[in-house]
């Protein structure tokens, strides 16, 4: 029995439209997947081995059915593949369109006067598929021509490089309102009247114990006056709290417990007791901290912090 497609064309092509499927769904990141999943590969073997195996045992049963047949019904079956090619004729007419092939009766007009050994030449015209698409590309050269040279269009180089300034705008607007992935690089104080509430509820529950819940300093340091051992900068002791203090003493690490947003609000309420004078506060630890991003001080009161700094040294 003819079919539409030969079994040559079509077990590839069956073959390619799986296993591109299979490249489409399966992430395999850089790698195609047959290289990075050598079970694709054997699946796709296995699978083309069973087509071809079926198209074999397909074709003898259609030749012992063949061959097994009545001449009026061999005869009739003849009958019937002639309508049916009959009933394809827009197929055929639409390949002789696009190819403009000679019969073979006529193709003694197409000879050649050469004659190589025996061998002769066709005079065969370009199929007209062909011929559209050499159009094709020179419609496309002129049109990429005046985009990229004449009217400056960007090429693949400036295109990554757009994208890629765009991605890291789009992140850092990101990384400004995502709790969960801020760090001390990104933190920001807070100043409003319900996260420092917050934040002081974080600390009667986590930090009371060793600062007091006043921040005047027990265990731990006074979070009240100017003096810090690491940093009194929201930068600074959102770090400090979130990895902890010196090593071998001073105060754990907070970031397995508290979430980054906690560590901000906590952060920015310490900040809010300077200068609370509470009672009995614990005697100042650390350097006098001066604030980098702060604006500048008289040059008279950062040489006073500086000889108040030496003294609580010595």
């Amino acid at each position: 029995m003819k079919k539409l497609i030969p079994v040559y064309i079509r077990i590839p092509l069956i073959f390619f439209i799986v296993f591109g499927a299979m490249e489409y769904f399966i992430d395999s990141g850089d790698k195609p997947a047959f290289i990075k999943y050598p079970m694709v590969s054997v699946f796709l073997f296995v699978f083309l081995f069973l087509l071809i195996a079926i198209e074999i045992t397909v074709s003898a049963i259609d030749r012992i059915t063949y061959n097994l047949l009545t001449d009026e019904q061999k005869a009739k079956l003849e009958i019937d593949s002639k309508l049916s090619l009959k009933d394809r004729a827009w197929y055929k007419n639409l390949m002789q369109k696009l190819t403009k092939t000679e019969p073979m009766e006529t193709e003694g007009n197409l000879l050649l006067d050469h004659d190589y050994d025996g061998i002769k030449e066709l005079d065969n015209n370009l199929p007209p598929w062909w011929i559209y698409l050499f159009y094709i590309t020179i419609v496309f050269a002129v049109v990429y021509m005046a985009r990229y040279e004449l009217f400056g269009g960007d090429n693949q180089e400036m295109e990554l490089q757009k994208e890629m300034a765009q991605a890291k705008i789009e992140v850092d607007e990101y990384l400004k309102t995502a709790p969960d992935l801020m760090d001390e690089k990104t933190v920001t104080l807070l100043t409003d009247a319900g996260d420092l509430a917050a934040g002081k509820e974080i600390f009667a529950t986590n930090c009371a114990a060793c600062h007091r819940a006043d921040g005047g300093g027990q265990i731990g340091p006074n979070l009240t006056d100017d003096h810090w051992i690491l940093g009194g900068g929201i930068k600074e002791i959102f770090h400090t709290v979130t990895n902890g203090g010196r090593d071998g003493k001073g105060m754990i690490a907070w970031k397995g417990t508290l979430k980054p947003k906690e560590i901000q609000k906590v952060a920015s309420y310490i900040l809010s007791l300077k200068g609370s004078n509470p009672k009995d506060p614990k005697e100042p630890e650390g350097d006098i901290w001066i604030d980098k991003d702060a604006p500048k001080t008289d040059a008279a009161v950062v040489a006073t912090q500086t000889t108040d700094s030496i003294q609580v040294k010595k």
